[in-house]
């Protein structure tokens, strides 16, 4: 994509992860996490934009804050599934999506992408990119 915007929120969650894969972190634990979302677009809207910087940033706190401060071996969302840093990638991208679908981010004719990044620390992250 030529034209990008990120935004960027944050997010403090507790879980544990199932199999023989995951060692200690089978156990309950907390993870906190960066959170950036970028849109991405072919050409700029009418207004010059990629995307409405202040609705997306409103759009991504809603759905972090939704995330934040729970265990999300608790939520009904996550049963059965492993909530690793690429789950909760593709998760946050897909509610991201749905706002767009929505119209909360506002006209969104020329958005055509959105990566979520999730940052656990300075040396490691995940992303997930997805088609709008």
């Amino acid at each position: 994509m030529p034209y990008t915007v990120t935004v960027r929120d944050h997010m403090m969650v507790a879980h544990s992860f199932t199999g023989e894969a995951f060692g200690p972190a089978q156990r309950l634990h907390g993870a906190t996490f960066v959170v950036d979302a970028t849109f991405g677009a072919d050409e700029l809207d009418a207004d010059g934009v990629v995307v409405d910087i202040g609705r997306a940033s409103a759009a991504l706190a809603e759905i972090t804050g939704a995330l934040g401060y729970r265990n999300l071996d608790d939520e009904p969302d996550f049963a059965g599934v492993n909530t690793t840093t690429e789950v909760l990638c593709r998760t946050i991208a897909d509610r991201l999506a749905d706002a767009v679908a929505a119209g909360d981010l506002g006209p969104a004719a020329g958005l055509a992408t959105i990566t979520v990044t999730l940052h656990e620390s300075h040396i490691a992250w995940a992303s997930y990119a997805r088609p709008l």
